[in-house]
């Protein structure tokens, strides 16, 4: 492969993932931009908000009162997407077909302080909310109704979070969501054809190549994916082969804490802003299979492109044939590393 090409001319990278494919145009990166900037809110925020229905001690909308929370607080949100005790039907009318789903949908508080994210938490702090992650993923998954738990953020206003205050939440439900079985497909196959890890194997030339790295502890890796389609999207995978997070011993979950941190923090020093993301972890399915193909990863999807006011878009090609980025994923590593 020469690697230089990849600086200079559009290409098309595979995500061994999903087996769906980005189009690349480094050359499109020095074009002018005159399109939309977006507000910057870095609006300093108190430690605690009467007005939030996250704040310890405050009243939600359904009228329950949360506890005076020290560290992490989880509760089954008010607004849930899945019905826990949804009825079971199904349509097949010609080429009109549904089903029914259920589900159980959590939200999980970080920190009593309201004006905190991840990024200004230290790596014990986060180490809880790894743990908080642990107790909610084994308490979901013994639930025989409950084949997959994911857990995810959307942190910044830009990507639709309805609360400053920081938390994530965690749907858990009766089937695969659609990334989560094309990764299942994918790792299944490679790991019955090469008896491996799809993702170990990647992570070890990763590592050889130290092309696209962020940063790396005894535990973690933190990487720019080779077929990243967001400009800054990154990736934490753990070393050793993990089909979920319950296979993390508590020093492994500080070195995911710290990973996090890491990560966050050379976010928001990146664009000198709160850096807005979604991310998400995907693990093995809770469907009482071996699942030993799997390798769980935590991603983190930023739309910011170019600074603090000018965000990704993804319409025209990229709605209608696929994802398509300028910037390449090694300078995007370069840029996030040099934060650290």
């Amino acid at each position: 492969m020469n690697h230089t090409d990849l600086q200079d001319y559009s290409h098309k990278r595979l995500n061994i993932l999903t087996g769906e494919w980005v189009l690349v145009s480094p050359h499109r990166a020095k074009r002018p931009w005159q399109g939309q900037n977006e507000a910057v809110s870095n609006d300093v925020r108190p430690a605690y908000d009467e007005t939030c229905y996250l704040c310890a001690g405050n009243t939600r909308i359904n009228g329950e009162i949360n506890p005076k929370y020290q560290d992490v607080f989880v509760f089954t949100n008010d607004f849930a997407a899945l019905q826990k005790d949804s009825k079971s039907f199904s349509v097949e009318d010609g080429l009109l077909v549904a089903e029914s789903e259920t589900g159980i949908c959590k939200v999980i508080c970080f920190s009593p302080d309201h004006s905190k994210s991840l990024a200004d938490m230290d790596a014990k702090d986060i180490q809880k909310v790894v743990f908080a992650w642990q107790r909610e993923f084994k308490e979901l998954s013994e639930n025989p109704h409950i084949n997959y738990v994911q857990i995810f953020e959307n942190k910044g206003a830009v990507m639709g979070c309805s609360n400053p205050h920081p938390h994530g939440q965690i749907w858990s439900q009766s089937t695969l969501p659609n990334e989560v079985d094309k990764k299942n497909t994918r790792q299944l196959a490679y790991y019955n054809k090469n008896n491996s890890s799809l993702l170990g194997d990647y992570l070890t030339q990763e590592l050889e190549k130290q092309e696209r790295i962020i940063f790396e502890n005894d535990s973690c890796v933190v990487l720019i994916p080779f077929w990243a389609v967001w400009p800054f999207e990154a990736m934490i995978v753990p070393k050793k082969q993990q089909s979920n997070i319950l296979e993390l011993n508590n020093t492994e979950a500080l070195d995911y804490a710290e990973a996090i941190s890491v990560l966050t923090k050379a976010y928001d020093k990146l664009f000198n802003t709160s850096f807005p993301y979604s991310s998400g972890i995907h693990q093995a399915p809770t469907n009482g299979n071996d699942n030993k193909h799997w390798h769980w990863h935590m991603s983190f999807y930023p739309p910011l492109l170019r600074s603090a006011t000018v965000k990704k878009f993804m319409v025209g090609y990229e709605m209608f044939g696929s994802p398509q980025r300028d910037i390449t994923p090694e300078i995007a590593a370069k840029m996030i590393k040099a934060q650290i």
